[in-house]
């Protein structure tokens, strides 16, 4: 079975704030923003050369280890897991960022090379005064950028707990997106072992094994896809399913994630957790119950389930202040502990 080609991304030229607030994050869908990055120095060095990208890197760099990602040629560059699915098919270890960077250029011509990365690091903490010359007025300023280097590989279909602009600094990257209501037809992975943090899907997009996993085919029908070059910038909404082929020997993406949630609050995901080990295993009946009292007092399709009640009386149910996350928080805390 064939199946269709992922429709474009989106693109915008010449994006502003004041565009991106009222046009782009407001419809909710992923874009690719062209040029954003075009005039950085990193962008520019790259351009110019691998060796005067990382020359650049280096005028940052320090001697302290970094966190790295390494695994076998017979991978391909894919970061995923065994067989079995027992482990993950690449190890974790430490190494000055030197050596890593060197390495990059020594394997560029290798016909089987490692995959090799380094992964979502601050980037005060891996080049400080690196984000000093290369900035966007996309995201507010306290945002800490993260970054992301390596080889040609691949990262598996995931999500991501928060809004998320990328920007191309080396290499070319192409971005695979599903929305956030093609959760079945992704064929989640284990919650307990990822590869890097939240599930991912367990087909490869880039060769889907439809007798195992039927319902993809669902899933590309409204997939998009789009080819990022250096200087090029992407934004992926809240929990929109994304795979991240590296394209290039040398690849370097810097990112900013941002969560307008109320940051008092507890975690969703912990929640989501909780939910299966308390909702998961009841009677049908209890969980029919139990999804309707989440759908009204939690989603709220109907609206305000207690504007019926005075202020004073709605409690939890309530606006949340500070307080009273705090008070919600100690309750549940208290619960746990039985």
């Amino acid at each position: 079975m064939s199946l269709p080609a992922p429709a474009p991304l989106p693109e915008y030229h010449g994006i502003d704030r004041a565009r991106f607030e009222a046009e782009i994050r407001p419809a909710g869908r992923p874009a690719i923003l062209r040029g954003v990055g075009a005039d950085w120095p990193a962008v520019q060095a790259a351009e110019r050369s691998d060796e005067a990208i990382i020359a650049y890197l280096k005028r940052f760099s320090h001697a302290q280890p970094v966190g790295a990602v390494v695994g076998p040629p017979d991978i391909a560059g894919r970061f995923f897991y065994t067989p079995d699915l027992s482990a993950l098919n690449f190890t974790r270890g430490q190494s000055p960022l030197g050596p890593f960077l060197d390495r990059l250029l020594r394997d560029r011509g290798a016909e089987r090379p490692y995959a090799m990365a380094v992964q979502s690091v601050p980037l005060p903490e891996l080049l400080p005064g690196f984000t000093a010359e290369q900035s966007t007025d996309l995201v507010d300023a306290d945002v800490v950028p993260r970054l992301w280097l390596g080889n040609a590989i691949r990262v598996a279909t995931h999500y991501d707990l928060a809004e998320n602009i990328g920007v191309v600094i080396a290499g070319r990257r192409r971005f695979t997106l599903f929305p956030p209501d093609q959760l079945a037809n992704l064929y989640m992975g284990p919650l307990e072992l990822t590869p890097a943090g939240t599930p991912v899907s367990m087909v490869d997009p880039a060769a889907p094994d439809l007798d195992r996993y039927p319902r993809f085919a669902a899933a590309m029908a409204v997939a998009q896809d789009g080819v990022l070059a250096p200087g090029d910038a992407i934004y992926i909404p809240f929990h929109w399913w994304h795979a991240v082929d590296s394209l290039d020997p040398v690849s370097i993406f810097m990112n900013y994630w941002w969560n307008p949630a109320p940051k008092e609050m507890g975690s969703p995901y912990d929640a989501l957790l909780l939910s299966l080990f308390s909702l998961r295993t009841l009677p049908d009946e209890q969980r029919a119950a139990w999804r309707l009292m989440f759908d009204h007092l939690v989603f709220r399709p109907d609206g305000d389930p207690v504007a019926h009640l005075p202020r004073s009386a709605q409690g939890v149910l309530g606006p949340v202040d500070a307080a009273m996350a705090e008070r919600m928080r100690a309750t549940l805390l208290q619960h746990l502990g039985r």
